[in-house]
């Protein structure tokens, strides 16, 4: 039994250092900025008053920060009685030519705290997990799920918001 697994060991080991001389083309992903409008959806309830689920609508752009990996984002989720202001920086990794998935974090301001936004109902840090491909020339398609850290007030429950749009790139 030892002897099985130390060679599928060494069979594994050897087929992923051999493997790195084979050239495979890597995706271009998605380069450039745009801004774009869609729906938002909260899916989270508080468990208070002014904690409900709110469907919404969102403003969303994207800086890419020149020769990194890296982009500055921003992110207006209204609906409710509150509105979430969003200020985010994101890792952002091509999966395919024209379309990256990308993970970040932030800040999520909200308006008017104690009244329910998409994201929670009071300041909070926030995680978001997306992804974005340019569908046509200029046109962006986008989605992402945002994450509220503590979101909720009188109430330790976090926030989640889920966000759909079509953007324009510049």
């Amino acid at each position: 039994m030892k002897l099985t697994s130390v060679m599928v060991s060494a069979f594994v080991a050897s087929s992923i250092l051999l493997s790195g001389g084979i050239a495979a083309a890597k995706p271009t992903g998605m380069d450039g900025n745009y801004i774009g409008a869609g729906v938002s959806a909260g899916v989270t309830n508080g468990g208070e008053n002014n904690d409900a689920a709110v469907l919404g609508g969102n403003v969303q752009g994207r800086y890419a920060i020149p020769e990194t990996p890296v982009s500055a984002r921003g992110a207006v989720l209204f609906g409710g009685d509150s509105t979430a202001i969003m200020p985010m920086l994101t890792y952002d990794v091509p999966v395919a030519d024209n379309t990256n998935v990308y993970i970040g974090a932030g800040y999520s301001f909200v308006t008017d705290e104690g009244e329910n936004s998409p994201l929670g109902n009071r300041d909070a840090a926030v995680i978001t997990l997306g992804a974005e491909s340019e569908v046509s020339d200029r046109v962006v398609l986008y989605g992402d799920a945002k994450w509220g850290i503590d979101a909720y007030e009188d109430s330790s429950a976090d926030a989640v918001s889920l966000q759909a749009g079509v953007g324009f790139r510049f």
